[in-house]
Formats: structure tokens, C-alpha cells, sequence
């Protein structure tokens, strides 16, 4: 089998994984984040995904994510010294202004993003219209609500898997993992811990 990887020099990260710490932070840091959450049957092929690439590309060397923290972040909204209520309100707001039916979201390669500890992800060959529009949407609300500090201009939907060692990996089809897209949540990570904390979340298909 052809190598899937090749080794690059650092350059900087498209869009930074929100629950990975990919860079140490001397001081506790609170992360929020507006994200979209597997359910247990996505979770498991996501994490069966991943077992394949660990077989298939063992020159990754890979600090691989715990699937319990699987996400596919939609809007990141900032690291702070402590939870900030007036962003969780404003989230919070955001969110409740959402109307859009459930969608499915096909993953269907993996891939590399460049950085110091490159990050592996999956990612769809084509965006579904809804999920790009669910983004705009978003952003369209938290701009309004005075959050527009942290938005990025574009969006590049992933689930990242792992984080490897000065390794890039090339783009590589995989089998397709069908996500049933019917909810988003608001997160709040503490850096250094384990684990996260879901402080809400909205169902799509609400009228």
C-alpha cells in the first residue's frame, strides 16, 4: 500500500480543534464553543474510522482523541480566564434563533491539517448546503449579539481523530461515516481536563 503520510515543516493550523490542546497553557484557560455532537452510533464509526487509520498509517505516531470528545466545532467563541456569563447568554441566544430541519452529513476521507502537531481529520468531499447554512446562520446571530471576536471568515467542517507527530497525512478515502445532523450544543472546555461540559443544546427540527 502506497504511504498516506509525508513529513512537513510547521505552518500555521486553518482551523484550530477546540478540544485537543494542541498547544500547553500555563494557566487553567475556559473554552467555549458552538459545536455539533455525535450521537453513540456516530461516535462508534467515527472511533472505528480512526482504528483503521491507526493500522494504516503507523508512521503518524499519533496522540489519538478520546471518542467520548468527538465534535465537529461550528463556531469557536474564545479562551477565558473563567466562564463569562454575557458569552454563554449571547450563545445561548444565538442558538434559539436557529430554524432548520435535520440533515445528513456524509464523511468520507481522511486528511492532514498543517501544524506543529499536525491534526487528523475527516472531512466530506462536498459540504451539504444545510451544515454551510446552519454556519452562516450562526454567525449571522453571534455578530449580532456582539461575538464577533472570534469568528472565523470560512468554514472547513471536521471531526479530528489525532493529533501526529511532524507528520502530514494526505488526503485518503474512507468508508463513508452517515451523520444524521439533528442538534448543535454549546460546550465549555476547561484546557488540561479530560472531559466537557455540554451547557445546552438545541434540537433542529424544532418548529
Amino acid at each position: 500500500m502506497a504511504s498516506m503520510v509525508t513529513r512537513k515543516s510547521p505552518t500555521d493550523i486553518p482551523q484550530l480543534d477546540l478540544l485537543g490542546d494542541a498547544y500547553a497553557r500555563p494557566a487553567e484557560v475556559h473554552r467555549l464553543f458552538l459545536a455539533l455532537i455525535p450521537d453513540e452510533s456516530v461516535r462508534a464509526r467515527l472511533a472505528a474510522a480512526a482504528d483503521t487509520l491507526k493500522i494504516q498509517c503507523p508512521e503518524l505516531r499519533a496522540r489519538w482523541v478520546n471518542p467520548a470528545r468527538y465534535h465537529a466545532t461550528l463556531h469557536f467563541l474564545g479562551d477565558h480566564s473563567m466562564l463569562q456569563p454575557d458569552i454563554v447568554a449571547a450563545a445561548k441566544a444565538a442558538a434559539d434563533s436557529i430554524r432548520m430541519a435535520p440533515f445528513e452529513w456524509t464523511l468520507d476521507h481522511a486528511a492532514g491539517f498543517h501544524g506543529r502537531q499536525p491534526p487528523c481529520v475527516l472531512r466530506s468531499s462536498l459540504v451539504p448546503e444545510p451544515l454551510q447554512r446552519l454556519w452562516q446562520d450562526l454567525r449571522r446571530a453571534l455578530l449580532l449579539a456582539g461575538q464577533g471576536g472570534h469568528l472565523e471568515r470560512t468554514f472547513t467542517p471536521h471531526v479530528t481523530l489525532a493529533y501526529s507527530h511532524a507528520v502530514l497525512l494526505q488526503s485518503t478515502a474512507i468508508g463513508p461515516v452517515m451523520w444524521q445532523v439533528d442538534q448543535l450544543a454549546l460546550v465549555h472546555r476547561v484546557t488540561g481536563r479530560s472531559n466537557h461540559e455540554v451547557l445546552a443544546c438545541w434540537p433542529l427540527w424544532r418548529a
